[in-house]
């Protein structure tokens, strides 16, 4: 009776994360509300469905029912009929809360863009290639180039994800000894934006394909730096400002094959020249780490670029394809290590 009782309690905990996983309405009415912005027009005494569904331009008998379903499921809660109120969870959802999930979530932006990816998981474990191009008909970053509206909404993602780890960057790496630091592929400025404000002796270069936007200017005058800090539109696949103290590369190895990776880690060697630095700021795969959280990006990578989440010898050997040996590693609290890696 025991064998028999264990496994029906199998069968029913094996159903029990089958249908975790498999459930499709919930994320995706998750991102609706995120879309729609419901969580900021829903106030704490509670907001009716009527108002809510004139502000957002929806048809109110779907958004009732999408409302239901969320609150049947902790997101919302109904105070009294046809009135809803926000809940921890929905709380979350709000533009100003610091997670900035609502900007992941939003269907209208470059989150959205990338979950859509998923569509395609099938033909990339099938072929091994990304299937962001496949779903989306062009790659990631040809679609970034082509529409200025997803661009600045990956940018805003990029600048919430660099307020997580800067204070890692910053104290972990011994700044007060570099005089000029390249930030290859920074996005609009924010964590070397966050490291120039930290150490005034520092100067800067920011290189990247949107360096020169309205948001990397902002961001960079905003922080009283601009001053020493220097804009260049540069491709990283192409030659990069040479003689700089140190080049560095903050979740960029991990969007990359080994060949591409080794080839912008080319760049980096290049530019700098014997003696030259590159610190690479990327998660490392350990055991002792969140897995859910290191195999749900080692996915992500390889669905949206065909990157891929590595081991520190994975990183040692890419390196030393392009040049490179390692001089220190410095793990942080987070999933993230700083990686020093000196010029042969």
């Amino acid at each position: 009776m025991r064998a028999m009782a264990g496994k029906a309690s199998s069968g029913t905990d094996g159903a029990e994360i089958l249908s975790g996983l498999t459930s499709l309405a919930a994320p995706w009415a998750v991102r609706v509300a995120a879309t729609l912005g419901l969580a900021d027009l829903i106030t704490d005494e509670g907001t009716h469905l009527d108002d809510l569904a004139s502000w957002v331009g929806a048809d109110r008998d779907a958004l009732g029912r999408l409302l239901h379903f969320l609150a049947a499921r902790g997101v919302f809660v109904e105070t009294a009929p046809g009135v809803f109120a926000l809940t921890e969870a929905a709380r979350m959802l709000r533009e100003d809360h610091p997670a900035r999930l609502r900007r992941w979530f939003d269907l209208d932006g470059a989150g959205g863009a990338m979950d859509r990816a998923y569509a395609g998981l099938l033909d990339t474990v099938r072929t091994g290639a990304p299937a962001y191009p496949k779903v989306m008909g062009r790659e990631f970053w040809e679609d970034l180039a082509a529409n200025p509206q997803l661009a600045a909404s990956f940018g805003a993602l990029m600048e919430a994800h660099s307020s997580e780890l800067a204070s890692d960057v910053v104290t972990g790496y011994p700044w007060a000894e570099i005089s000029l630091v390249v930030d290859v592929g920074g996005g609009s400025g924010a964590l070397l934006a966050r490291i120039l404000r930290a150490y005034p002796h520092l100067g800067g270069i920011l290189v990247d394909l949107v360096a020169g936007s309205p948001e990397a200017v902002a961001v960079l005058k905003e922080a009283n730096v601009d001053d020493r800090c220097e804009c260049r539109v540069l491709d990283f696949f192409g030659p990069l400002p040479a003689g700089a103290d140190v080049y560095l590369l903050r979740n960029i190895i991990h969007d990359w094959p080994d060949e591409r990776a080794t080839a912008i880690l080319r760049r980096c060697t290049d530019a700098a020249g014997p003696g030259g630095r590159v610190l690479v700021v990327e998660r490392v795969v350990t055991t002792d780490r969140n897995q859910q959280e290191l195999t749900g990006m080692d996915l992500r990578m390889l669905v949206l670029f065909g990157g891929r989440e590595r081991v520190l010898e994975e990183f040692n050997a890419l390196a030393a394809a392009a040049g490179l040996r390692l001089l220190s590693n410095r793990p942080t609290t987070s999933a993230y290590w700083l990686l020093e890696y000196v010029a042969s």
